[in-house]
Order: C-alpha cells, then sequence, then structure tokens
C-alpha cells in the first residue's frame, strides 16, 4: 500500500472504529495496518476524539492494558436523546392511531432502521456501564431495536421464542402469566443460546403489565443469568404497578376514552426529560 496521507489515514481508522461500536481495536493493528509508529497513531486518535467531541458524534476511548487500544461508543447527549422521542411522542399522539381494544399501532416506527439505531443507541447510551455479555428480547416487534442495542454495545443479540424451533436444538421452556391478556404462555429459549454465569440486558418494545418481562427474568434464572438492565421502547401508564422494577422506557402510553372518542397521549419518559434539564 502507498503511504497514506493523514486525511486519508484518519478516515478509514473512523470508518473502522464506527463500524464496530464498543469494540476495542489495538494500535498495533492501525499500525500494521497504515505502516505507521503509535506515536503517529496516538496523534491520530486525540485528533478524531477532538473532533468527534466537537460535532457530537460520539466517544473515542482509550483503553489501557495488555489488551487495550482505543473504542468507539455513539453516546447520544441528553438534549438530542429528548428532542429524538419527542418527535417520535408527537407521530404517535392523537385519535388516529389507536385500534379496536385499546391498543396503539407503532410498527411502522418499530420497523424504520433510522429510528430504530436512534432508539438502540439512546439505550445503549443508557447501559454501557453495565457490562451486558448479550441482549435479551422477545420475538418479535421488539428485534429491530433490541438489534440495534446490541450492536452499540458491542455484544449478541438473543431472541426467546413462544415455540420451540426444531434447527435451534433442546430447549428451555418455562410458563408465563401475560400482563396484558391474563393468559398462561410459553417462553422457549435454546440451551447453546447464552452461557451459564453471564450477564444480560433485557430490551424489548412494550410494557404493560410486566407478565412478559418477569417471564424473561425467570428464563434468565434457568440459565443461572444474571440480568443487568430491562428497557422498553413504550410502557403504559395503567397499570401503575407492574411485575417487575428497575427498568426503563423511552416513552409512557396513556389512551383515554373509548371507540372512536379513544385518544393516545404519548410523552417521553421522566428519566430523559430529566437529565435533558
Amino acid at each position: 500500500m502507498d503511504k497514506l496521507h493523514r486525511n486519508e489515514r484518519m478516515s478509514a481508522m473512523l470508518k473502522m472504529l464506527t463500524d464496530s461500536p464498543n469494540r476495542i481495536i489495538t494500535l498495533s493493528h492501525f499500525c500494521e495496518l497504515f505502516g505507521a509508529a503509535k506515536s503517529t497513531m496516538s496523534e491520530d486518535i486525540d485528533l478524531l476524539r477532538e473532533v468527534t467531541k466537537t460535532f457530537g458524534l460520539g466517544e473515542l476511548e482509550t483503553v489501557t492494558g495488555a489488551a487495550g487500544g482505543v473504542r468507539y461508543r455513539a453516546s447520544v447527549s441528553p438534549e438530542e436523546r429528548l428532542r429524538c422521542i419527542q418527535g417520535v411522542c408527537e407521530t404517535l399522539s392523537g385519535p388516529e392511531r389507536v385500534l379496536p381494544g385499546g391498543f396503539l399501532y407503532y410498527n411502522d416506527i418499530l420497523s424504520d432502521p433510522e429510528l430504530a439505531t436512534r432508539m438502540g443507541r439512546i439505550l445503549a447510551t443508557a447501559y454501557f456501564d453495565v457490562e451486558a455479555d448479550f441482549v435479551l428480547t422477545m420475538e418479535t416487534k421488539g428485534i429491530p431495536v433490541a438489534l440495534m442495542t446490541a450492536r452499540e454495545l458491542g455484544i449478541p443479540l438473543v431472541i426467546a421464542r413462544h415455540a420451540l424451533r426444531a434447527y435451534e436444538g433442546s430447549a428451555v421452556n418455562i410458563n408465563y402469566v401475560s400482563g396484558s391478556s391474563g393468559s398462561i404462555q410459553t417462553m422457549s429459549l435454546a440451551r447453546r443460546s447464552v452461557k451459564e454465569g453471564t450477564r444480560a440486558l433485557i430490551i424489548d418494545d412494550f410494557l404493560k403489565g410486566g407478565g412478559t418481562a418477569r417471564g424473561m427474568v425467570d428464563l434468565m434464572r434457568e440459565f443461572n443469568v444474571t440480568v443487568v438492565g430491562m428497557a422498553f421502547v413504550m410502557e403504559t401508564t395503567s397499570p401503575e404497578r407492574k411485575r417487575v422494577s428497575d427498568h426503563r422506557a423511552l416513552m409512557t402510553l396513556d389512551i383515554t376514552g373509548t371507540g372512536e372518542d379513544a385518544v393516545a397521549t404519548v410523552r417521553p419518559a421522566a428519566w430523559l426529560a430529566g437529565a435533558a434539564k
């Protein structure tokens, strides 16, 4: 490879770091790739750190030690978090999205790649410090945001299912009480999906009574896995008491009225509004 100019080298470095968020890339790797000294790489990283900080593009963190290097974290400022979620809330509020039975239609929000990425970054920013080994979600609507959160954290996504798939091998099955319908349902997870003694971050799309979330916590107990956090895209204001605690949601939902007079009011969660003050 011909010798690169500094701006070319730095552009390539930033691309590689942002393509592998929260994963450490050693200085030796960059030195071998670009044929440059460690002192030169350190100077380049210092410049990139200033650029990302100045323009709010995330953070570059230097990790010391034998396996040290540099990693990129796509952190989101409190003001940007609130601004993003407020925009989603405005889209979801009103009578147009209320479905028969008091449900809210927001599948288009969950499956929008740009919004799913933004929400994943917001949740990842809130849970960088818990040091989770994987993200756990329940099929199917929570998968996009859970996947984006896992990507920003640099860890795998594990999906619990309602029924065993033959191609997944042997599985652990548990019964749980659905928080929305009160019915008994089944949750299944392949034995090879997670390792005993690891740490799980639960990410899902919706929290009402908390039955499904409680089921995921109980499922992790069967694997001897510690749940280090729980977060949801949206939770309802009623019932006020859930079957899980110590959780976060990006938005809260309150549906007033019935039938054609039903209106949805969606607001940013209190922790987002408080952090932005």
